[in-house]
């Protein structure tokens, strides 16, 4: 029996594999080329909407953060009229200073933390912006494609 090993591909002449093109790198077709700018494009753009992904999910995430200040300022806001509702009861109840004082100075506490939710909440969703990194580099990958310089900040 003969052992038959199988034969490694043998290099031609120019130095390259067998069933691999002869023509070096640094020559390539207009074909390739037109390719290669058509791939590096697509990649441009796929980055491009990755970076407003990202900026995009931390706007969300800060109007969320407001939204959720709004719905416990709602909250309180209705605990609070609980509590007025019940001090006025007791008010005419008792017609006397205690228990309803307590009650309506407690109300009023609620209403000065709803008042503060409020305007934090408000300036959490005034927060929420353009995605300005994205644009930015939008701009410079345009300019680039034109052949300008980018532009100074």
């Amino acid at each position: 029996m003969t052992d038959s090993a199988p034969t490694q591909p043998s290099a031609t002449s120019n130095g390259s594999a067998a069933g691999l093109p002869a023509e070096p790198p640094s020559e390539r077709t207009l074909g390739q080329l037109v390719a290669d700018a058509s791939h590096d494009l697509s990649s441009i753009l796929r980055s491009e909407v990755a970076l407003a992904k990202a900026e995009i999910k931390a706007d969300v995430t800060a109007a969320a953060t407001g939204a959720g200040m709004f719905a416990g300022a709602a909250v309180l806001a209705f605990l609070a009229l609980i509590l007025l509702l019940i001090s006025a009861a007791f008010g005419l109840v008792a017609a006397g200073l205690d228990p309803w004082l307590a009650f309506l100075i407690v109300a009023a506490v609620l209403l000065l933390i709803t008042l503060v939710l409020v305007f934090v909440g408000r300036a959490k969703v005034r927060q929420v912006g353009p995605p300005e990194r994205t644009i930015r580099t939008s701009r410079e990958t345009v300019q680039a494609l034109k052949g300008a310089p980018p532009p100074v900040q």
